[in-house]
């Protein structure tokens, strides 16, 4: 590859109608200048690519881990549904039952209230039927305490 050096040590042959040397040494300056900007530039862009090339490198070698971490999440997430929604079922389940003991437990609370309530009647219904025949007999010792201090017998 040619140098701005080469270009700069380049001797020209003269000839008989050559060019005129000091237009040839100013172009000549002019090519070393833009060529040395050139390598420079290039040299640039070189490291700039390899630079790139490295970030890429890079990327890709953590391109894998995340891909396993989304996955791993993905998977937690599948769990956390799946135990949330047995959760859910339970919780459900529950209830039903705790509503059905509820339920039960009520039912046989009026039947026994009912029960109570029946023994409750005949209980005031004795009483009745005691209470009136205490005081139907009072009321027929009062008549016969009446016949006997009225005379009438």
């Amino acid at each position: 590859m040619l140098t701005a050096l080469d270009i700069q040590n380049k001797e020209f042959s003269k000839g008989i109608r050559g060019y005129n040397e000091e237009e040839v040494d100013v172009f000549l300056d002019e090519i070393i200048v833009d060529y040395q900007a050139m390598i420079e530039k290039n040299e640039l862009l070189e490291q700039q690519i390899a630079d790139l090339n490295a970030k890429l490198a890079e990327y890709k070698s953590t391109e894998g881990s995340v891909i396993k971490t989304l996955e791993s999440a993905k998977s937690l997430m599948n769990d956390i549904a799946q135990s949330a929604e047995k959760r859910a079922n339970m919780l459900i389940q529950n209830a039903e039952i705790e509503a059905a003991n509820k339920l039960t437990q009520a039912e046989q609370d009026v039947k026994r209230l009912t029960s109570d309530k029946e023994k409750l009647e005949s209980t005031v219904y004795s009483l009745k039927i005691r209470m009136k025949n205490i005081l139907e007999s009072e009321l027929s010792r009062i008549e016969l305490l009446d016949n006997d201090v009225l005379g009438d017998k």
